[in-house]
């Protein structure tokens, strides 16, 4: 009893930090924006978590754990909707249902993973995607495609059930790929902003709070302590210790080498290519953060870090619109940790690399698809972009009626 109590305020504590990443993630999102699309960038994230943990609550948790009958093809199952009591039939607190934590905090932490996935897209698709359209995405990709997807390996379904089983530790895949892949087919079918490609050739929409973005990206790295730290499932001293160093010389590796090879190529010492940095190394190290020694941790951040640049320049190259750097951070960083897993650390080899690679084909067949079909349908039903009026007089006006600085306007364009 004294150990399970152990486990689970290391997990609650864990759940906190994860909880916290959403601030981040808001943060963020508005430093790397306009002043004008500030509330309904707070606005889609407020609506995310909340919205967020109620599905889970209702269908997500049961979808992503159904408890795959033996011989089940390991796609899809349900154990019904809601919680379920993890009482005993005397009304004690059910000790067999896991060593490391209860019911309940399984559920809360799991639950903030959830929102994660639409969390990303909204950062991709900032600025000119109309609030409702974005509120019913949201509702669906994180109510059903991301639990079922999610079901695959932590719910023990068909990824789990290779001969050499699919890995992802925290989600490189699971979270952010999910994410990612959502975020790419948005912003395809979405556009650009107005003015982003001038004769073809992108141009800088600055952010108009650099400052808070940076304390965005600092909060995301304490968050991740929560969010690879809880993923150990227990408070074991070693493999906890362990993933907390690797996760941070990732980030720390992931932020110095974007920042080099940034400088290298264009000439100046850009903050947000730093920032973005930091993230791809968090991202890169999530699917094996547990797996790696200190040495491995650096060699994947650092990969990382420059793959930000070249994914970067690589999105404005297909004149794809993205204004927080989502696509780079979340989705092309998280297929290299993923890949990452069969490569270095304690479970690299040919086999485990070649179970990484169906697992990422797998998520983009299915992401790709399902974010397709709902944001299509959504941009012929009821449109998905603001009017060119709404995005240059901005979509805090227009969509909100409110100012986030009414006392402190900056003239925008």
């Amino acid at each position: 009893m004294e150990l399970l109590t152990t486990n689970n305020v290391w997990m609650m504590i864990c759940t906190a930090l994860v909880f916290f990443m959403h601030l981040g993630f808001a943060f963020l999102e508005i430093g790397l924006t306009r002043q004008k699309n500030t509330i309904n960038i707070l606005f889609k994230n407020i609506f995310i978590i909340t919205i967020g943990l109620l599905l889970y609550c209702l269908i997500g948790f049961n979808l992503m754990y159904p408890g795959f009958a033996e011989g089940s093809s390991g796609i899809f199952g349900f154990a019904g909707f809601g919680l379920d009591s993890p009482l005993t039939a005397e009304g004690a607190l059910d000790l067999t249902y896991n060593e490391g934590y209860t019911y309940w905090t399984d559920f809360l932490f799991q639950g903030m993973f959830a929102a994660t996935a639409a969390t990303i897209v909204s950062g991709a698709v900032a600025e000119r995607m109309k609030i409702v359209p974005f509120m019913i995405f949201a509702i669906v990709y994180v109510g059903f495609v991301y639990p079922i997807a999610g079901s695959w390996k932590w719910g023990g379904g068909f990824l789990q059930m290779l001969d050499t089983p699919f890995y992802d530790f925290a989600g490189s895949t699971l979270v952010h790929s999910v994410g990612g892949w959502a975020a790419i087919v948005a912003v395809w079918l979405l556009g650009s902003r107005i003015g982003k490609f001038k004769s073809g050739k992108p141009q800088a929409i600055p952010g108009h709070n650099i400052p808070l973005a940076t304390a965005g990206v600092l909060i995301l790295w304490l968050g991740w302590f929560g969010f690879n730290g809880g993923s150990v499932l227990s408070a074991d001293p070693t493999l906890t210790s362990l993933t907390l160093v690797t996760t941070c010389l990732a980030a720390a590796a992931g932020g110095v080498v974007c920042m080099l090879v940034s400088t290298a190529m264009y000439k100046n010492l850009d903050l947000t290519m730093f920032l973005n940095g930091i993230l791809g190394g968090l991202v890169g190290i999530t699917a094996g953060a547990d797996q790696m020694s200190p040495t491995d941790a650096i060699l994947i951040g650092s990969i990382a870090g420059a793959l930000i640049v070249f994914a970067v320049s690589f999105v404005d190259k297909l004149k794809l619109d993205d204004p927080v750097g989502a696509i780079a951070v979340h989705l092309i960083c998280g297929i290299w940790g993923t890949l990452a897993v069969g490569i270095f650390g304690n479970l690299a080899g040919m086999d485990q690399f070649i179970s990484q690679l169906i697992g990422v084909g797998s998520y983009a067949v299915f992401c790709t698809i399902t974010a397709f079909i709902i944001i299509f349908t959504l941009k012929k039903t009821m449109g998905i972009r603001v009017s060119e009026k709404e995005e240059l007089e901005g979509l805090d006006a227009h969509e909100h009626g409110m100012d986030a600085y009414p006392d402190f306007r900056l003239n925008e364009h």
